[in-house]
């Protein structure tokens, strides 16, 4: 739009000018600027706004069509027109005005009638937002985002490059509502809205409003005369453009989930962030509870689960740790743009297993977590629903560490102690917080006897504990909790030692070893004894069975606590399987289950090449194939079926050549009959090969019913017995190089509607609402 429309600071133009001029018998040629005005009608103030188009569209601007459209009749009646509010977008570096669900802008509507002068706030988009409407801003709920503007639209316009129709801003629509009420009631068109800066709006008929532009501001580039003179179509009402109006969420929540994303700050193929990805991933659930619990909708079982964002990257890479300009400074100025990709996403996994680093994201996690569900029951008290999580590469990591390492409890005050309790408490500095915290209180009085605290206590070794009459479970703890604490102190202080907290006993043939065995000044010399001490403590040791009741995780670490008892763990193109091979542990015990949560499902898509399967440290006897995830449609995809049935009709065909061969080839050979497998009584030879015939069909058949009898295994007790690794299922175009689509592969869950729909069967069926597959 013109520079008259649109000023970046919206300031107000002095007012238009409505004449009335017949410009029916005007030749085509004529322009615009030689028609004289005739009165004038009215006068006003005008705010101006530029919005900018991005696809060329052809608009209507012959004489010929303008007399087409004027023998259709006029409405009668002047009828007021109806407002919708629409919000702005900043999307490719241009404003997009998206429209708010008819639900949210009768609920604008309204405050707005009644609120007065006083600022109100309405909540909308299922209460993830709050609008100020008398301010005109739009106000992210549970995450950090800027504002955005929101206007009360009546009048819009498209031009030649336009997509879509854009909103003019409201003083504006208001001077040309105000005109349109005067050419309706006055039935006197061929109204012209001259503008100072040169814009002029001609109101040909009720159906055919144009804009167009003066010569003067159309681009330099553009040389065709009928390129200059090409109006831009207005029209009136959302009703009649082609706006794609959301649908209104249902207000009843079932489910809440919290979605935690993996390495770097962009989550997808088309590097959105963690907001843009949640928010598809909820719209493609709300789409399918549509088509797939209609009856459960109509009957009011059904309401809608709610899809919230949980971000750690902004707090790792933020100004708090400085992690980013310590890396900075040691990066090399080559490939700068490479290397800053890597930094900023590859390192996520080199800083999780960093003890400090870790300590930082499992921190933040938690504490995002816990803050959003607080908000969440504040904003929505009447919620009685189960919560669920899910992960997304590093970030299902993230959550089986922390689900691994949470503690049972019965009933909301151990939630409450959970939530207040410190998210450190290695760092704790009083002696009698430290035994609390391992749950020793009771050998308190035993060590303030002979007047030890916290760091007097942190140079005892095995010897002097049992000289205190320590029993050996209680020792171990508060040995296993000096080395941590000692090497937590160490790491923030930016010196990793190869023995964290433990020094290895000196021996007597060498030079006596330098206070600090760290990893730079390690004598060449060094014992085998040494080395095998400090094999032997190294906190790279995969699992300390003497402090975590479960053994997984990182041993350095604290695991803070949730304030909620997650229903369901869905881990997305998950790499924990591997992470827990790397930390040495070969086998899950089928019995474990996770203290605080009990179904766990890894799904993932066949390319990923970050995802790995867990059923098999489980049932490693036991050769088992991945869950095949159903296509929401209903059926497998088409290439899938044919490959199968390819694969079928070859095994056939196999089957069917080796058995003739074989039939010919023993009577050849005229092998003696006490060769031959014993025959029944009342049984020929050849009924018995033809059963054997028969049998290896049955065989070739049944990896048809392998999901079937898949199902009945029993895979230990980490979702409740039943399966645990689901497969998603490639599209066509991706089975003809799994290596092209290996990345977008990774990135492709967000948008998902296999995986938003597994997600929904698995929440829904606890409810005790059934699955409907809709008729194609």
């Amino acid at each position: 739009m013109s520079e008259g429309l649109g000023p970046e600071g919206g300031h107000s133009q002095p007012a238009p000018t409505i004449t009335v001029q017949d410009l029916s018998d005007r030749p085509a040629h004529t322009p615009l600027d030689r028609i004289a005005p005739a009165h004038t009608l009215l006068e006003g103030n005008t705010p101006v706004e530029q919005v900018s188009g991005v696809v060329e569209e052809t608009s209507p601007s012959s004489t010929s069509s303008f007399e087409l459209v004027d023998m259709e009749p006029a409405p009668p009646l002047y009828q007021p027109v109806q407002p919708h509010w629409f919000y702005c977008r900043r999307a490719d570096s241009k404003d997009v005005w998206l429209p708010f669900s008819r639900e949210d802008s009768e609920r604008l509507e309204q405050a707005l009638s009644t609120g007065g002068e006083e600022e109100v706030v309405v909540a909308v988009e299922g209460e993830r937002y709050d609008v100020r409407v008398r301010e005109r801003q739009r106000y992210a709920v549970y995450w950090e985002q800027g504002p955005s503007e929101v206007r009360r639209c009546t009048w819009f316009y498209k031009g030649d490059k336009d997509t879509r129709y854009m909103p003019y801003p409201e003083e504006f629509s208001t001077n040309l509502e105000e005109a349109y009420m005067i050419a309706v009631t006055l039935d006197e068109w061929k109204r012209k809205l001259d503008f100072p800066s040169g814009e002029t709006v001609i109101l040909h008929n009720p159906k055919l409003i144009m804009q167009y532009q003066p010569i003067a501001l159309q681009d330099e580039w553009v040389s065709s005369p009928s390129e200059q003179t090409r109006p831009r179509t207005v029209k009136r009402g959302v009703d009649n453009i082609t706006a794609e109006i959301p649908d209104g969420e249902p207000e009843t929540i079932d489910h809440l989930v919290f979605m935690v994303h993996g390495i770097g700050p962009a989550c997808d193929i088309r590097f959105r962030s963690i907001i843009q990805c949640v928010n598809d991933f909820r719209s493609a659930s709300l789409s399918l509870l549509g088509s797939h619990y209609r009856r459960g909708q109509e009957e009011g079982r059904v309401g809608r689960v709610e899809f919230l964002p949980v971000n750690w990257h902004s707090a790792l890479h933020g100004d708090a740790t400085g992690v980013d300009e310590d890396i900075q400074r040691i990066t090399l100025p080559s490939i700068s743009r490479l290397r800053h990709f890597t930094n900023d996403t590859l390192l996520d996994l080199f800083f999780y297993n960093s003890p400090t680093y870790c300590q930082t994201i499992v921190d933040t996690v938690v504490s995002e977590v816990n803050k959003l569900h607080s908000l969440f029951k504040h904003r929505h008290p009447e919620f009685t629903g189960a919560v669920s999580v899910v992960g997304h590469s590093l970030g299902s990591l993230i959550l089986f560490d922390l689900l691994t390492n949470q503690k049972t409890g019965s009933g909301e005050a151990d939630r409450d102690e959970g939530r207040n309790r410190d998210p450190c408490p290695l760092t704790c500095d009083a002696l009698e917080q430290a035994l609390c915290r391992m749950g020793l209180q009771e050998h308190l009085a035993t060590l303030q006897r002979v007047d030890l605290d916290l760091d007097s206590l942190a140079m005892c070794d095995e010897t002097d504990l049992t000289d205190l009459g320590i029993p050996l479970g209680p020792r171990k703890k508060i040995l296993s909790f000096i080395r941590k604490r000692h090497f937590l102190q160490e790491g923030r202080q930016g010196t990793v030692l190869l023995a964290p907290g433990l020094q290895a006993p000196p021996d007597p043939s060498e030079d006596s070893p330098s206070p600090t065995a760290s990893f730079g000044n390690q004598s060449p010399g060094a014992s085998a004894r040494q080395q095998q001490f400090l094999r032997a403590q190294s906190i790279t040791s995969a699992v300390d069975y003497e402090y975590f009741n479960v053994g997984i995780g990182q041993v350095s670490i604290n695991y803070p606590q949730l304030a909620f008892h997650p229903q369901t763990f869905f881990a997305f193109g998950s790499p924990i399987g591997m992470f827990l091979t790397v930390r040495g542990l070969k086998r899950i015990d089928p019995n474990y289950t996770f203290p605080t949560c009990k179904n766990f499902y890894n799904i993932y898509h066949p390319f990923d090449p970050v995802a790995y399967r867990i059923e098999p440290m489980i049932v490693s006897e036991s050769d088992l194939e991945p869950m095949l995830i159903p296509h929401h449609k209903g059926r497998k995809r088409m290439h899938l079926e044919l490959k199968e049935s390819l694969t079928r009709m070859s095994t056939d065909l196999k089957n069917n050549v080796l058995g003739s061969f074989r039939t010919a080839w023993q009577s050849l050979v005229r092998m003696p009959v006490a060769a031959l497998p014993p025959v029944e009584d009342g049984e020929t030879t050849a009924e018995r090969s033809l059963q054997e015939t028969e049998s290896v069909h049955e065989e070739a058949e049944s990896p048809g019913s392998g999901e079937d009898r898949g199902r009945q295994v029993k895979v230990g007790m980490l979702n409740g017995g039943r399966r645990i690794d689901y497969v998603l299922q490639e599209a066509p175009i991706e089975s003809f190089n799994e290596y092209l689509f290996a990345i977008q592969s990774h990135l492709c869950y967000w948008e998902s509607e296999d995986t938003a729909l597994l997600l929904l069967k698995e929440i829904y069926d606890k409810l005790g609402v059934a699955f409907e597959q809709p008729q194609q």
